[in-house]
């Protein structure tokens, strides 16, 4: 979970990535709020700790996401990862990063 800190001193919650590990050999990651910057490089790193197991990224909270996140779901994607409730702008900047590609 990353928090920031606004300009009135307070914190909020920018990114939460939830792990839910199902039987043996499924993993879903549910990501909420912004997947940007340093979530990236967390969620990749989270990735890649369970490349082994089936994967499931469940983004129906996701806001708002960058190039770099674009970039990396679009790869998982293709590596057989399966992407769930994923927002219409990011499935189609997903589908514009692999045509790019």
């Amino acid at each position: 979970m990353r928090a920031q800190q606004d300009p009135a001193g307070t914190f909020r919650v920018t990114c939460k990535i939830e792990r839910k590990a199902i039987g043996t050999g499924l993993v879903i990651l549910r990501v909420t709020g912004q997947l940007t910057g340093d979530e990236v490089d967390t969620l990749r790193a989270l990735l890649e700790e369970d490349k082994s197991s089936a994967l499931i990224l469940d983004l129906k909270d996701v806001r708002l996401v960058d190039g770099e996140a674009v970039k990396l779901l679009a790869i998982q994607e293709s590596n057989g990862t399966k992407i769930n409730n994923c927002p219409r702008y990011i499935r189609e900047w997903i589908k514009g990063e692999r045509e790019a590609t």
